[in-house]
């Protein structure tokens, strides 16, 4: 499809687009990375996203997506730091973000948005190569089980989960006395480019440090590797038991960035807007 000039800077022109063979291999330039990015291409997302290219010359450069729904929406960079200016300054402008950017990109993104603090995130990834499986006895989770996710997500999430995530999804949990005390699940899967993106993890307070958030988060990590190349998930940097319980199942660090709520510069949302945090914190994977 057509895109549209909507920015410049010297040599840099920025264009929205929906040409998905224009996205795709900019993205698998640095695919662990773009993993979200790339599932975003599937058609059942994509009618949620706003993309930006900036290009130098016949050269794409930079990019940005800004994924349409609740505010603060989730906001991705990458590429070079003129190029996200201009994205930012002329293209993608949401008033309260929850941006992914590699630290380097940061300053690219202050230009337009006053960043909050907050620890890095790692990237880690496996592939059928260095998987290991973890024995347990969990089971493969139902939508007719969403309540009672739900129920047990209440306690670490702000946000609950419709039947529709599990149905689309991966979830698996571990119950206790009939009790679901474990569970994990999918972000994101793109069966095109064969990439899944698991989340959600979370253990009962009363039973964790016993290895029961690793169990399911291995079952979902090996269901999904039966028809995915890689699979992805985040944790925080200063998390080092969530770090060496995915080490155990072969996960290994790709790259660390920043994970932060950013307000456009000069908008009302700046102050109100911080609340809003706590919406997103079940993106990171945490399997105490």
């Amino acid at each position: 499809m057509a895109t549209v000039a909507v920015g410049r800077r010297g040599a840099i022109v920025a264009r929205a687009t929906t040409d998905k063979a224009l996205l795709r291999p900019i993205l698998e330039a640095d695919r662990l990375y773009a993993a979200y990015a790339i599932c975003d291409l599937e058609e059942r997302e994509f009618g949620r996203t706003r993309w930006g290219v900036a290009w130098d010359g016949d050269a794409p450069v930079s990019l940005v997506l800004e994924y349409n729904g609740p505010t603060p929406q989730p906001l991705f960079v990458m590429g070079r730091e003129d190029g996200i200016v201009v994205i930012l300054r002329d293209l993608i402008r949401p008033r309260v973000a929850y941006v992914a950017a590699p630290g380097s990109l940061i300053p690219a993104v202050e230009t337009a948005y006053r960043v909050d603090p907050g620890p890095s995130m790692v990237r880690m990834w496996v592939d059928r190569t260095t998987f290991h499986p973890y024995p347990a006895t969990v089971q493969r989770l139902l939508p007719v089980d969403i309540g009672e996710l739900n129920r047990l997500y209440q306690l670490g999430f702000a946000s609950w989960l419709p039947s529709s995530a599990i149905a689309d999804g991966v979830y698996y949990g571990l119950r206790v006395n009939g009790q679901l005390v474990a569970a994990a699940g999918t972000h994101v899967i793109s069966p095109g480019a064969r990439l899944a993106v698991v989340g959600n993890v979370l253990t009962h307070i009363d039973y964790r440090g016993r290895g029961f958030a690793t169990a399911v988060t291995g079952a979902v990590t090996a269901e999904l590797l039966r028809t995915c190349d890689q699979v992805v998930l985040n944790v925080r940097s200063d998390n080092p038991p969530a770090l060496n319980a995915y080490r155990r199942l072969g996960f290994g660090e790709h790259l660390r960035f920043e994970e932060r709520l950013v307000h456009r510069l000069g908008s009302p949302w700046a102050n109100l807007a911080a609340p809003l945090r706590r919406i997103f914190d079940r993106k990171e994977t945490d399997p105490r």
